[in-house]
């Protein structure tokens, strides 16, 4: 396997260099996540999500390639999508429908691959407030505007992943924010080793 590192866009390195990715990547798939969706992870997600009371809930393991949310929660209504459509007039694929977002995204997208080189927890109530987060491509393509994430550290040590929630508007999480993101990240972590969730 090959890994290449992200190259820096202006002064600022937008996705930050993740040296862990290909150990990381073989422990995830010698535990047998990040590649399928788990439903118990979609129902932690779910939980997630009513806790916080955020739109998107994820459970997203990082591997060398990309992003890939395992659990996931969003809005019946799903308003992060992508119009596909290469005629405008017809909307969607042609045929008047738009595609969602699906649960994988690419690794310079969003603000979990700062979460897991970082290894804690990223609060970001305004990401317009800060240059770095701001010209990420999930604010302009998605409406992205508010960001809580924790990593997920199995007992190796190993960043697997992180849990968060998103918004698509300025969030004040506060300390409570931060508390529960890292309570929940705390809560998975274990189980996700073990048999603690059904597959």
């Amino acid at each position: 396997m090959s890994y290449d590192p992200p190259r820096p866009t202006g002064r600022l390195l937008l996705t930050p260099e993740d040296r862990d990715a290909p150990a990381r990547t073989r422990r995830l798939r010698g535990l047998g996540l990040g590649e399928r969706p788990e439903p118990a992870l979609d129902a932690f997600a779910d939980r997630l999500a009513a806790l916080t009371r955020a739109p998107y809930a994820m459970v997203n393991f990082l591997d060398e390639h990309g992003q890939f949310f395992a659990g996931l929660h969003r809005p019946e209504r799903d308003v992060l999508t992508v119009d596909t459509d290469p005629d405008p007039g017809t909307g969607g694929d042609g045929d008047g429908t738009r595609r969602e977002v699906g649960r994988r995204l690419a690794r310079d997208h969003g603000f979990c691959p700062h979460v897991v080189v970082r290894r804690k927890a990223l609060v970001l109530e305004d990401v317009c407030d800060y240059p770095r987060f701001a010209g990420n491509p999930v604010v302009d393509e998605f409406g992205i505007r508010s960001y809580l994430g924790a990593p997920l550290i199995d007992s190796t040590r190993t960043v697997l992943g992180t849990v968060c929630v998103v918004d698509l508007e300025p969030r004040p999480w506060g300390r409570e924010g931060l508390r529960t993101i890292k309570a929940a990240a705390a809560e998975l972590a274990p189980r996700l080793e073990g048999n603690g969730f059904p597959r």
